[in-house]
């Protein structure tokens, strides 16, 4: 073996080393939680969990549907906000303006992912939430409130998956659609974006994942009632706000109880980029 052979060779064991070193630590990661998290759900049955309206730890109360309503609600007004912005966004950029302006919106928007969570939480409470308060009424910290927010937050996401998704779609469906006499915009409407479906939806699915998962800005702007809100102006408890706003103090079974908590959420997350790595499989095979 020459001395290149074996460089590559330790190469590939150091790269694969890597990759294992990744994969385990998330293998440690669901075992522990599923370990801490299951034996308390057999315990009370696990459709007391998920069907529950009474969370009173001190009580061995832990109905968790308050806060699964909550986080979907929360996720389904973000999505509606920040699907149809992002994509309107993302065919502008793509479709209709100047390549300089898309090489400087673009990054610009790209930021936005790197903006820590909190200062949107702030930025909500500071203003978002006094506006909500005194033109809608209700106490301001709200299902709205948290949907706004999120909504920006999958901003990035959306837009940029979407950008790309549309850019691989070939020009000759486009040239082809104009030369058939087909204006600009049923250009990008009945072809482009058919076209380019799969990998939109894949980034709605993780804009989705993101949305469900955000703890410190949700925390801030939702009120934290751990109650089924009856409109969108009620205060809201999601999953994740649940855990860490009781993990710091909670101990014997309040503390399993979160741990299935997390269990749940795991459990969604997985099954929302399951769905998303299907959908780009199906537009890489397209």
């Amino acid at each position: 073996m020459t001395p290149l052979e074996r460089n590559d060779r330790l190469i590939r064991i150091g790269l694969l080393m890597i990759a294992l070193s990744a994969i385990s630590i998330l293998a440690i990661i669901t075992v522990f939680i599923f370990e801490q998290g299951t034996p308390i759900m057999f315990k009370y049955g696990l459709k007391s969990f998920l069907l529950g309206r009474d969370w009173y730890p001190t009580e061995q109360s832990f109905g968790l549907l308050p806060m699964i309503v909550g986080s979907l609600m929360v996720t389904a007004g973000a999505l509606i906000i920040g699907v149809p912005l992002g994509l309107a966004s993302a065919i502008f950029l793509t479709e209709f303006s100047h390549r300089r302006l898309t090489r400087i919106l673009k990054p610009v928007i790209e930021l936005l992912a790197g903006i820590p969570s909190v200062v949107y939480g702030f930025i909500g409470l500071m203003f978002l939430v006094p506006f909500i308060r005194e033109n809608f009424g209700g106490p301001g910290l709200s299902v709205l409130a948290a949907s706004i927010i999120l909504g920006i937050m999958i901003l990035p996401t959306v837009i940029s998956i979407a950008i790309d998704s549309i850019r691989a779609v070939p020009d000759s469906y486009r040239e082809g659609s104009i030369a058939l006499g087909a204006t600009k915009w049923q250009t990008v409407r009945l072809v482009v974006l058919p076209a380019a479906r799969s990998g939109i939806v894949a980034g709605i699915i993780l804009g989705m994942g993101r949305a469900i998962g955000e703890t410190m800005a949700v925390i801030m702007v939702a009120g934290n009632a751990a109650n089924i809100p009856d409109s969108i102006l009620a205060p809201v408890r999601t999953l994740t706000s649940n855990i860490a706003l009781e993990m710091a103090y909670a101990g014997g079974e309040h503390r399993e109880a979160l741990f299935a908590t997390g269990v749940i959420l795991f459990i969604i997350i997985m099954i929302l980029n399951t769905l998303a790595n299907v959908t780009t499989a199906r537009q890489r095979r397209k």
